[in-house]
């Protein structure tokens, strides 16, 4: 899908079509973020920060599954 960019006021945005927002599951008002990657960029609704801070939970909650465990009951 191509991207129509168009001024807003002092600042230039990006047009995307209700195709792609419907894909992403994002409507008005909804964040999206611009990831840097290998390839160039990527626009996507999940945020990067928030990834990383699971990966930490899930080995956390791995490691200390019978304490979690306990402390569930």
């Amino acid at each position: 899908m191509k991207l129509k960019l168009t001024s807003i006021g002092n600042s230039v945005g990006a047009v995307i079509p209700k195709e792609a927002l419907a894909a992403m599951n994002v409507e008005k008002g909804d964040t999206l973020f611009l990831v840097k990657t290998p390839d160039g960029y990527r626009i996507t609704p999940y945020d990067p920060e928030f990834e990383v801070q699971m990966k930490a939970a899930r080995k956390i909650m791995k490691k200390r599954r019978s304490a979690l465990k306990e402390l569930a009951k």
